[in-house]
């Protein structure tokens, strides 16, 4: 089978940046033989920094391309994400959701890997948060099978908000494919979609080591829903505060 042709900005930036990423961050990579060698497949990653987009492709041999937004596709940023394999989606309106399966499955039907981020956005806190079910989804239309993805370390590279990365061992771990035969035909079925969705974080809490929170990212990043960290340290400490208020009253 011939090779797959990636856009020529991502054979260069796959060509000059490995070794850059190396020398600086000392990567280390498990599981990069899960990936096959030829057919589609669905790359389900944890999604803790911009700089995720960068390290995983450089260790991938296959080219993987991600979907984003229409809007960024506008003059020298439209020849800029075509030539690193981002995919334009319209997402405005009531059917954005379906335009981004009936990409991701043009995508996957074409034999080529797909990178998507079952949490929709960047963690707030480097924690994993709730994944929305479009890996399963596309997984269940097309039988492409779903590899769990975890960046390690990346959340304290570079943070949501940080302007220069720091220079720490990053690490990234691929684990196997996820099957999902089982419900196949039932990709309407919103209690399957749930349950395989809630299959795929579990895996990736496995994989990465986060801790898992049971919300969407999105809706705390707007300040929609409030959450603590939930360990024993922030207990004690509301534990000591309510103390010291008894005192004072």
């Amino acid at each position: 089978m011939p090779r797959e042709r990636a856009p020529l900005l991502y054979r260069m930036i796959h060509t000059a940046l490995p070794p850059v990423i190396s020398a600086v961050y000392r990567p280390w990579t498990e599981g990069l033989e899960h990936i096959p060698k030829r057919g589609p497949a669905i790359l389900a990653s944890n999604h803790l920094s911009f700089l995720d987009h960068f390290f995983l492709p450089a260790y991938v041999q296959r080219p993987i391309f991600f979907l984003g937004k229409s809007d960024y596709f506008s003059g020298w940023k439209r020849h800029f994400f075509e030539g690193v394999g981002v995919m334009p989606v319209a997402r405005q309106g009531g059917d954005a959701g379906e335009a981004s399966l009936v990409k991701g499955q043009e995508i996957l039907d074409s034999g080529r890997l797909l990178g998507i981020y079952p949490e929709g956005t960047r963690s707030p806190d480097g924690r994993l948060y709730r994944g929305k079910t479009g890996p399963v989804r596309l997984a269940l239309r097309t039988g492409a099978p779903v590899l769990p993805v975890a960046m390690i370390g990346m959340f304290e590279v570079l943070p949501p908000g940080a302007k220069l990365p720091k220079i720490r061992r990053v690490g990234v771990r691929i684990g196997q494919p996820l099957d999902f035969s089982r419900y196949r035909g039932r990709d309407t079925d919103r209690f399957v979609l749930r349950s395989a969705t809630d299959e795929l974080m579990y895996e990736l809490m496995i994989l990465s080591g986060q801790e898992y929170v049971d919300e969407y990212a999105a809706k705390v990043k707007s300040g929609e829903v409030m959450i603590g960290s939930g360990d024993l340290e922030e207990l004690g400490q509301i534990i000591d505060r309510d103390a010291l208020l008894r005192r004072a009253s």
